[in-house]
C-alpha cells in the first residue's frame, strides 16, 4: 500500500525558463512557477517572494502559481498543494490524513558543486507534508463546509478562475519547507539514485524526474532515513 508520494513542483527550463539554484552547502531557493491561468484575485509576483536571486527583469512582474504553498514561505498562510493532473493526482488520492507527500524540484547546480551534488543540475526533495486530512477531489472539494474548506486557505488553484484543480492537501504544523536539498539524482540530473531505483515504484528509466514517486511501508521508512541524513555519499 503506498504510503508516500513525492511529486516534481518549482521552477523548471521550461517554466519561468531557469531552474531555483542549489547552494554549495546544500541550501537552495524554491522558486515557484508562473501563473498560467486567468485568477480571481491579484497573486504574488516574482518581485514579492524576496527570492535570494538575481530574477530577469522581463521575470520580476510575473504573476506566480505558488503550489505547494509552505507556511513559512513568502505570501503562504497554510500547508496546501492541489494540482489539475491526473497523472499526480491519482497516487495522491491513495493516500490518507498521516501519509507523508514529499515534493522534489530540479536545481541548477552551484559554480562548486560538493561531490553529492549533480554536475550542472538535479532533482532533489526540497519539502514534506505531513496529511491533515484525506486527500479530497476537486468535486469534494466544492462540497465541503466552509469550515471544512478553510484548511486549504491562500491555495493557488483557489484563485484560478476557473478552480480547476483535481486533488487538493492540507499539511499539518509538522510539514516543511527543508533547509537543505536531499539528493534523487546521482551524478548526473537524469541518472536516479537509489532514492528512486530501490525504495521507489519507479524504475528511474526515461524522464523519471517528472513523474510521481510512489513509496510503500518499508521503502518509505528507508527514504525517512535517506531524509533525515546528514551527509551523502559522494557520487562523482
Amino acid at each position: 500500500m503506498t504510503r508516500a508520494v513525492a511529486v516534481n513542483v518549482a521552477a523548471n527550463t521550461n517554466q519561468p525558463g531557469f531552474r531555483g539554484p542549489l547552494r554549495a552547502d546544500g541550501s537552495f531557493v524554491y522558486v515557484p512557477i508562473p501563473e498560467s491561468e486567468p485568477t480571481t484575485e491579484q497573486v504574488p509576483r516574482y518581485a514579492d517572494l524576496a527570492l535570494s536571486l538575481d530574477l530577469p527583469e522581463d521575470v520580476r512582474e510575473t504573476p506566480v502559481h505558488l503550489d505547494p504553498s509552505f507556511a513559512d514561505y513568502p505570501c503562504c498562510e497554510a500547508y496546501t498543494y492541489g494540482d489539475p493532473h491526473g497523472v499526480k493526482a491519482r497516487p495522491l488520492l491513495d493516500l490518507e490524513a498521516g501519509d507523508r507527500v514529499y515534493f522534489y524540484a530540479t536545481l541548477e547546480a552551484p559554480d562548486d558543486p560538493a561531490g553529492w551534488m549533480a554536475e550542472e543540475w538535479g532533482a532533489y526533495l526540497i519539502g514534506e507534508f505531513t496529511l491533515a486530512r484525506d486527500p479530497v477531489t476537486g468535486e469534494e472539494f466544492r462540497a465541503l463546509p466552509e469550515r471544512e474548506q478553510a484548511a486549504f486557505a491562500g491555495n493557488a488553484h483557489l484563485k484560478r478562475d476557473p478552480f480547476d484543480a483535481a486533488v487538493m492537501l492540507a499539511g499539518t504544523d509538522d510539514s516543511r519547507r527543508y533547509d537543505a536539498a536531499v539528493p534523487l539524482s546521482g551524478a548526473r540530473g537524469v541518472e536516479a539514485n537509489r532514492a528512486v531505483t530501490e525504495w521507489s515504484a519507479d524504475s528511474g528509466k526515461g524522464p523519471w524526474w517528472r513523474r510521481p514517486l510512489r513509496y510503500d511501508d518499508a521503502s518509505h521508512d528507508r527514504l525517512r532515513e535517506w531524509v533525515q541524513r546528514e551527509t551523502y555519499p559522494v557520487v562523482r
